[in-house]
């Protein structure tokens, strides 16, 4: 298995790369192989420095890098020996199984659609969110900011792609699959919630128990909640919000308020293209860049992006 490791992306890289790759490599260091991708000239020093010592590591230079205020599409094009332009080139040509950055966020959304491709039959792929539950399991909302304006079609597809994930990732079987909304019963909200229920709701591949209201999102009801991407984004930031208001109330120590930190997910999962493309948040720590590859390699040993493109061939 190959991974590759954008080492430049994030405010604090490339050490808090290089730190969640040693912490990764103690614990998980069987039938895995890191490529990491960055300026040689600042990675190697410190893999030095921090001991990162492994045959499985294989440092790959990108004397370029792709600035969070850049034009997505035409910095990947200028910019090919970019960190992110060579991680895709590695992905789209076999030599890594997944690619992670914590980079120019619009930059790997592009280099994920236009390089390696939403799977055959899918409209747009959309990134997802976790959801810590109250009874201390977690579920998912999609999509999360990909797709501010959708069709019911896409939604009923981001349902498709979320109880797969849920599934084969999170380990819930017959994931329940639930469509956020102003109200719970049928006819309830606006045009596309109406228009999106029908179809979710005669959609055999799926297990969905109807429209959920914003006081559900923390509980047992659903497992995977489908949105547009407008109002997820908005529902992720409040979430991330909810953290820093438990912070500032000093519930440090509550193990529910704990499980709100970006950094016990590592990053986000772009569902829909052919091979796994995770996103880190720009403030990645070591933890987050641990659990990014930990995702990584959950996603390559299910091979789940296969089995959703065999889904949509199915249907």
């Amino acid at each position: 298995m190959n991974i590759g490791l954008d080492m430049m992306g994030g405010d604090f890289a490339p050490l808090e790369a290089v730190k969640g790759l040693k912490k990764f490599l103690s614990v998980n260091s069987h039938a895995v192989t890191i490529f990491c991708i960055g300026d040689e000239t600042l990675v190697q020093p410190l893999l030095a420095e921090y001991e990162v010592l492994s045959p499985n590591i294989h440092l790959v230079h990108a004397p370029e890098v792709i600035g969070y205020n850049e034009h997505p599409t035409k910095a990947l094009k200028e910019k090919q020996q970019s960190s992110i332009a060579i991680g895709f080139q590695l992905l789209a040509t076999g030599k890594i199984d997944a690619f992670i950055s914590a980079g120019n966020t619009g930059a790997m959304l592009v280099g994920a659609m236009f390089t390696i491709k939403a799977i055959e039959g899918l409209i747009r792929p959309c990134v997802s969110g976790i959801v810590p539950k109250t009874n201390g399991e977690t579920g998912m909302i999609l999509d999360v900011g990909l797709n501010a304006d959708c069709k019911p079609e896409q939604l009923n597809q981001f349902a498709i792609l979320g109880s797969l994930y849920a599934q084969y990732i999170l380990n819930i079987p017959n994931p329940k699959i639930g469509l956020l909304n102003v109200g719970e019963e049928e006819g309830k909200g606006n045009l596309l919630a109406q228009a999106t229920f029908p179809i979710l709701k005669e959609n055999p591949s799926i297990n969905f128990i109807g429209n959920i209201e914003g006081r559900d999102l923390f509980g047992t009801k659903a497992d995977v909640i489908v949105c547009d991407g407008f109002t997820g984004n908005i529902v992720l930031k409040m979430a991330e919000t909810v953290y820093d208001l438990a912070e500032t109330r000093n519930f440090h120590n509550d193990e529910y308020f704990n499980r709100f930190h970006y950094e016990n997910y590592g990053g986000s999962p772009v569902l829909g293209v052919a091979k796994p493309v995770i996103l880190g948040h720009g403030i990645s720590s070591a933890k987050a860049f641990t659990n990014m590859i930990q995702l990584a390699t959950q996603m390559v040993e299910t091979d789940v992006c296969a089995k959703m493109a065999e889904s949509f061939k199915a249907s």
